[in-house]
């Protein structure tokens, strides 16, 4: 489908910086946005609380005077990720900040978001929502979301196990919002492979941790550089949700990555902020398939313009190898 009216013409690529728990911050959303992508944090990485609204009066602030001094350049809007399950008691006051900045894009997770989006679109705001199969896009559908977050094998963090060629034709047949597509995109060849698939736009997280701006350990982001897909594995044990780890980061915590315990839902906690008992995210590194071609930690505009110069390529490239069979 068209993009929304708040994307048309305001991107370089068609990609989402996925929000980074912990390690999304202004910098970072900054530099995305003005590198011609959508750039996201979590609510929940402004702390305490009131560190929201001076965060978006940031960005906005310093996107609207980037935008003044180069009017040529095209600047992307950026997003806020809510959490939206019981134990988030910043849940309410953070969406009423986010109207009252009329943020551009909402990410939601979780649970369906009718509240949420009834807010967003108050203000002419858009929301997205994260799934990781039918049932999951079905009810945020119902919901009125604007698009879904297709959160494929091999994302990083929270994901699913659905191979991406399945759940975007599957969702397709019945959804007419944007589609957003993620699991273990890492270059431009991924975004035109998103967008092959039948995707709207790339949703990329793990290769935006490896980047200057990025508020992420310098040992993450190096282990980024050092390891690739076998380095995975995939457990429910941290957060209660299943997601993508590194495994040296489990094996440095003390634990063996090769056999970890079960866990559930009930072991989820983001009151006031996060589950910071499990120490997921700071100590536990999430990651996703993907990480194989990471070979640095660049600026977001250096590897934004590297991305460009790969989509282009292989969308070139994509198309002679087409043109036979045309």
């Amino acid at each position: 489908m068209a993009l929304p009216a708040v994307l048309e013409g305001k991107l370089e690529l068609p990609v989402i910086g996925s929000p980074l728990f912990i390690v999304s911050g202004p910098e970072l959303v900054i530099a995305q946005c003005k590198a011609g992508i959508v750039g996201s944090f979590p609510a929940l990485n402004a702390r305490p609380a009131h560190v929201l609204g001076e965060w978006i009066e940031r960005i906005k602030t310093e996107l609207a005077e980037y935008q003044a001094a180069n009017p040529d350049k095209k600047v992307a809007p950026f997003a806020v990720n809510q959490i939206c399950h019981a134990s988030n008691d910043r849940l309410e006051a953070d969406m009423a900040m986010c109207v009252k900045h009329e943020v551009p894009i909402i990410i939601t997770s979780l649970r369906p978001p009718e509240s949420l989006v009834k807010a967003a679109h108050s203000y002419g705001g858009v929301v997205y929502h994260d799934v990781i199969n039918v049932r999951h896009a079905k009810k945020a559908a119902e919901q009125g979301v604007d698009g879904l977050i297709l959160v494929c094998a091999g994302a990083g963090g929270h994901a699913g196990t659905l191979s991406p060629f399945a759940l975007v034709r599957e969702v397709k047949e019945w959804f007419d919002g944007t589609i957003l597509l993620s699991g273990s995109l890492a270059d431009g060849n991924g975004i035109a492979s998103a967008l092959a698939a039948g995707a709207d736009l790339a949703y990329m997280g793990t290769r935006f941790i490896a980047t200057a701006e990025a508020n992420a350990d310098p040992e993450y982001k190096q282990s980024l550089v050092d390891y690739a897909a076998k380095d995975i594995i995939y457990s429910n044990l941290f957060t209660g949700i299943h997601g993508n780890y590194l495994a040296p980061s489990v094996k440095a915590a003390g634990m063996d990555p090769e056999n970890l315990p079960a866990s559930n839902k009930d072991a989820m906690n983001f009151g006031s902020g996060g589950n910071t008992k499990s120490k997921a995210w700071k100590d536990i590194w999430g990651a996703g398939q993907g990480l194989g071609s990471i070979k640095d930690s660049p600026s977001v505009a250096e590897l934004v313009s590297r991305m460009s110069d790969e989509f282009k390529k292989a969308i070139a490239d994509t198309n002679a190898k087409s043109a036979q069979y045309l």
